[in-house]
This record gives structure tokens, C-alpha cells and sequence, in this order.
């Protein structure tokens, strides 16, 4: 069938809107009407030199929507089904098995190349020449995506779905994070470096985890001022000259610390400001080597690489959802909507740190 969808024809170019040929649902396969996609920086690791995953391509990776049709072997799901898309995993190494999706043994060539490893018809542009639309198994920068039924989760119709897109990975990392990789204790003490849409997530879980304190660092202070009214304890500027001793003013030592921004010096700063066996936890791609101090580990101090927050998004989404019902997780306070049209627009603004998280919407308009 054809769709519109946002293509990036070159590392340094915008995105076009255009019309391009997507194939029908395969086995265990769904098609899925887009109704919102979150705007997540992993979506500009494709303009990165050497990346995995290169133009032309569709990316997007955070869409919900109506599934209007399902492929042969399908139960789960079926047509006018509100789902929220995730990352696609194999759903049979020993990593899925054993309850780790995120650290599927295919991760990487299943989400960050923009192909699928088991080899579906690609999508074609309007002169004929494929186009990498597979990017998290979904590409839901578009008006349809077709996607493993196993990385869509049912959600409740009545729910605002275009805004619920983001729970597949930005929002599920932050939250996991701090629920399942980290697993935060009632009456201990948190840090996270970077308050974008990972961070804010973060310290809203590390609420409802019952930490005693919770202290987000960045450079933005309007970020900051929202970390505060989200459940932070205390904020810090990033750029503080004595940044490590408010720090350790503030938590007498962190049991746990997460760095969002994959900057060495601010990877290095959270573990510093780790108590003995802390933990810090990292979730930001790597800009660069990362060089320890000798005697930085040597008190039982813990460096954990974490893939969306080693969440099963089967399980997660709906308790984020039920904790926003609640009003203990109020994501939506993160979210500004964009029309679709508008996806060049939406991510400058993303850079510029204007918006937490963009979320392109069919046919709306800019709130």
C-alpha cells in the first residue's frame, strides 16, 4: 500500500515527506495507522558518520496507533486495536527467554540498522529503490508502519494514544531505569545526569520508587525548574565549578546514579559521587573513551550498561500507564505536539533544548 512517510535522504539533510510503497503484513506481522511518534535523539544516529544504520531511511521508533490489519499466524492483536509500539527483539534467545528483551541476542541488527535480520520485502520510493524502513522494527515516522506483533502492546482505547508513543522507549528507559536495571530502594538516594525526556522519566520512577533523594543535574534551568515540580529534591547546575561537592552534600553519597548524556567527564562525575557499593547506571551512547581513576571501582562501586532500561514493554507500558492514571507519573507534562508536516521544525527544536519531547501527530496543530 502506499504511505507518507518522513525520509532522510542525507546524514546533513532534512527530512521530505513522500510517498513510498509498503508491503503487506507478514507472519506474526501487524499494520499499524500511526496516530503519534515521539521525537527521540537516538533518531539522529543516522546522520552519524560510520553509524550501523544510514540514509536513505525512515526512522522514528517511539509510535503509537490503530491496528488495521494483522498477518497470518496473528492472536494477540486485531484490526482497530490501540496499541503502543516498542524495540523488536527475537523472542527466543536466552536473553528474551529469560525475561530480558533488551539484550536480545539480535538487539542491535534488529533495531539500529534499519533492516530486519529476517529478511522482509523493503519499502520502496516512489522511483522503485528500497528504503531502510525497519529502524526499532517500526520506522513510525509515517503514516503506517508494519511491525512484529510481539513489539505491540495493547493499550485501552479510551487512553490519549497520540501521546502515549514515547512510553516505547524514551520515557520506558528513564523509568525502567530506575524500576528494573537499577531497581531503587524506598529511603535511598538517586542522581541523574541530563534532564531531557530519559532524565525527567527517571526522576519521576525514583518517586514512586520511594527515594528519599532524588537530584537531577543539567544545564538548562528551565529543565531543572520541571525536575523540581516532577519530584526532584534538589537540582544542579552541570556547569558548577563545585559540582561533585554539591553532590556529595546533597546525598552524602549516592547509592545509585544514571548518566543520560554519554559525555566521559559526566560519566566519570557520576561514578565519583557514587557511596561504596553504588551503582551507576548508563544509558547515553559513549562520546568517547571512558578513563577511570585506579581506585574508582575499589570500594564495591558497580558500572552498569543499560538498553531501555532492560524492560519487558509488554509489562512496563501498562504500569506506566496505570501510574499516570494515578497522577504519579505525569509524562504528559513532557510532551509537545507537533503536526507531522513539521518533523524538521520538531527536531531543531529537540536540539535546541526548546522541547523535552516532540511528538509528531497526523493532521494537528502545534500546541
Amino acid at each position: 500500500m502506499q504511505i507518507k512517510a518522513a525520509v532522510l535522504r542525507a546524514a546533513d539533510g532534512p527530512y521530505r515527506i513522500e510517498d513510498v510503497e509498503l508491503p503487506a503484513p507478514g507472519a506474526g506481522q501487524v499494520l499499524v495507522r500511526i496516530a503519534g511518534a515521539g521525537l527521540c535523539h537516538t533518531d539522529l544516529l543516522p546522520r552519524a558518520p560510520g553509524f550501523l544504520a544510514a540514509p536513505p531511511i525512515i526512522t522514528g521508533h517511539e509510535g503509537s496507533g490503530v491496528v488495521e490489519a494483522v498477518g497470518a499466524d496473528v492472536t494477540s492483536l486485531a484490526p482497530g486495536d490501540h496499541v503502543v509500539l516498542s524495540f523488536d527483539f527475537c523472542g527466543h534467545c536466552a536473553n528474551c527467554v529469560a525475561g530480558h528483551p533488551s539484550y536480545c541476542e539480535t538487539f542491535f541488527p534488529r533495531n539500529l540498522t534499519g533492516h530486519d535480520p529476517d529478511g522482509e520485502q523493503p519499502v520502496l520510493d516512489a522511483a522503485g529503490e528500497a528504503v531502510a524502513a525497519r529502524w526499532f522494527g517500526q520506522s513510525s515516522f509515517a503514516s503506517h508502519s508494519v511491525v512484529a506483533a510481539r513489539n505491540a502492546v495493547k493499550v485501552d482505547p479510551e487512553l490519549p494514544l497520540e501521546l502515549l508513543g514515547p512510553l516505547g522507549c524514551g520515557i520506558q528507559t528513564g523509568a525502567a531505569s530506575v524500576f528494573s536495571a537499577l531497581g531503587v530502594e524506598p529511603g535511598t538516594s538517586f542522581v541523574v545526569f541530563g534532564a531531557g525526556g530519559v532524565g525527567l522519566s527517571a526522576v519521576m520512577a525514583a518517586r514512586v520508587a520511594g527515594a528519599a533523594r532524588i537530584v537531577a543535574v543539567d544545564l538548562n534551568p528551565r529543565r531543572l525548574e520541571l525536575a523540581k515540580e516532577l519530584g526532584a529534591t534538589h537540582t544542579v547546575d552541570g556547569a558548577a565549578a563545585d559540582l561533585v561537592e554539591q553532590l556529595l552534600a546533597a546525598t552524602g553519597g549516592a547509592q545509585y546514579t544514571l548518566d543520560t548524556t554519554g559525555v566521559p567527564s559526566v560519566i566519570t562525575t557520576a561514578i565519583a559521587v557514587l557511596r561504596p557499593t553504588g551503582t551507576c547506571g548508563l544509558v547515553g551512547v559513549q562520546q568517547g573513551d571512558l578513563v577511570l581513576d585506579p581506585t574508582a571501582l575499589a570500594v564495591g562501586r558497580n558500572v552498569m550498561g543499560i538498553l531501555e532500561g532492560d524492560a519487558v514493554p509488554q509489562v512496563m507500558i501498562p504500569r506506566l500507564i496505570e501510574l499516570w492514571r494515578q497522577g504519579r507519573f505525569p509524562f504528559d507534562r513532557l510532551v509537545e505536539t507537533f503536526p507531522f508536516e513539521e518533523i524538521n521544525e520538531a527536531e531543531q527544536a529537540s536540539l535546541k533544548g526548546e522541547v523535552v519531547k516532540p511528538v509528531l501527530v497526523p493532521s494537528a496543530r502545534k500546541e
